[in-house]
Order: structure tokens, then C-alpha cells, then sequence
């Protein structure tokens, strides 16, 4: 996937005041929004994108006393995504006990001001969600701050959205069935030869479709397993550990 990274070096973060609790995986995601005014002036200015993460970052370690910024990303409205704690860290912007199950991503929107998330904003969002499931262990759950902490965030602007599946907006081409294009690129994926039924066979043709390359090794085994699982968790699924119609079906549902 492309996503395009503003590194903390490059926004200007603080370091953090303390160590980062590990975050191995999670549900998924949850949405923020500032919950103050943002200055509309940053759809003209990216220079100001920065400005303003580094002042959240400081209301937060200065006045929350929170060891750094508390969400893992940050997207501006031009689509660049400004790495807060990063995947694999336990966030504290979700509210307590809520830390552990999602992570945390912030679009710059507010409460008055600048509002309404532009199209690359979501394209962005979405960029950093993916992001999260590639590299940090994210789930399929894409919720609002609101979900099961008494706020407004993330507004009702982006909260509709979210309530809507996180559309990526129309008018951008994403990759799909047929363009060589796979979910997570430079994958190689090596499974046994197609001996155990009809839903096995049409699920290796859906993953060449999608762009994988299935490489038939003939192993049925370790590696076998290993490719099983780590598919399931790519696509949020549980592992349950079994390897076999029950696993290939379930795998299947959800291409």
C-alpha cells in the first residue's frame, strides 16, 4: 500500500517523557477529532498541519501529563500522515480502559472552524488504518472516540462517515480484482495442492484474482499452517489454530 509518512522528526515532535506500553494488536481503530477550533488557514498552509500537531502533542504531555501525544497517527487535509506514537504503542487518547483495544487516529478536524474533512483527509484516514493493519496487528473495527466514551468526537462530520464503513471517496480508482494489485503487496503465498474441495479451490482462485501469487509447493504441514494463520489474521479473523476445511471456509467468508 502507499501511504505518505510524516515522520516525528519531520513534524518537529518532543521525545516522549517516558517508555511506550507495546501494543502487539487490537480490534481495530478508533477516529478522533480535535474537540477545539481548527484554523481553516491549514488547507492552504501545510506548514500550519504541523504547527497544530505539535501543539496537541504539548497540550498533551503539559497539560494531561501523558508521557506523549495520544494517538498513534494524525491526518492533515492533505492526506500526509504524521507518525504520533506509531504503530505497536498503546495510545491514551481513547479514554481509560479503552487503550488496549483500538488504536487511535486523529484527523485534523475540530469543533468549530475547519469542520468538514476533505476527500484526501478520508483517503488519508483510510491510508493510516490500513497502515495499522499491516504493520501493527490493527483489526477490521473502524469506530468513533464516542463508541463506548461519553464525548463528541470525533464530530458528527467524521462520525458519519465512520458510521457509514470509512468510505474511501469516489473519484480515486483503488486497486481491485483483476489489477495485479494485492491487499498486501509482495506477498507470497504457498499452499498445499488443491486436494480437500470446491471452496479451497475457489478460495486460491479469489487470492489470484486479488493479485497474489499462490505458489503450490505440495507441503501440507508447518508451513502450511503458518500461511493459513497468517492469513486469518490479515483479515481479522480468529485464529483458532485449526488447519483444514473449517479454517479455509471460514478464511473464504471474508475475501
Amino acid at each position: 500500500m502507499s501511504i505518505d509518512l510524516v515522520s516525528r522528526q519531520e513534524w518537529g515532535a518532543r521525545p516522549p517523557k517516558g517508555s511506550y506500553t507495546t501494543l502487539r494488536s487490537t480490534k481495530g481503530v478508533k477516529v478522533h477529532y480535535t474537540g477545539s477550533r481548527v484554523d481553516p488557514a491549514i488547507l492552504d498552509d501545510h506548514a500550519k498541519c504541523a504547527a497544530l500537531v505539535r501543539q496537541i502533542q504539548n497540550g498533551h504531555m503539559d497539560g494531561n501529563g501523558w508521557i506523549d501525544i495520544g494517538y498513534n497517527l494524525a491526518v492533515c487535509p492533505h492526506r500526509k500522515v504524521f507518525v504520533g506514537r506509531g504503530p505497536n504503542r498503546l495510545p491514551a487518547a481513547n479514554g481509560p480502559g479503552l487503550n488496549t483495544g483500538h488504536y487511535a487516529v486523529l484527523g485534523l478536524v475540530g469543533s468549530s472552524g475547519l469542520v468538514e474533512p476533505t476527500d484526501a483527509m478520508l483517503h488519508g484516514i483510510r491510508d493510516a488504518i490500513e497502515y495499522l493493519r499491516q504493520v501493527g496487528g490493527a483489526g477490521q473495527e473502524i469506530k468513533g472516540h464516542r463508541d463506548g466514551y461519553a464525548t463528541e468526537c470525533p464530530g458528527e462530520r467524521l462520525y458519519a462517515w465512520v458510521r457509514r464503513g470509512a468510505p474511501r471517496p469516489a473519484g480515486e480508482e483503488q486497486p481491485g480484482p483483476g489489477t495485479g494489485a494485492p491487499p498486501w503487496p509482495g506477498r507470497l503465498l504457498r499452499y498445499p495442492p488443491v486436494m480437500y474441495g470446491d471452496d479451497v479451490r475457489a478460495w486460491q482462485q479469489r487470492l489470484c484474482e486479488l493479485g497474489y501469487e499462490l505458489e503450490v509447493d505440495g507441503a501440507y504441514g508447518p508451513q502450511t499452517r503458518e500461511v493459513t494463520i497468517t492469513f486469518q489474521r490479515d483479515r481479522g479473523l480468529t485464529v483458532d489454530g485449526i488447519v483444514g476445511p473449517e479454517s479455509w471456509n471460514a478464511a473464504f467468508a471474508e475475501v
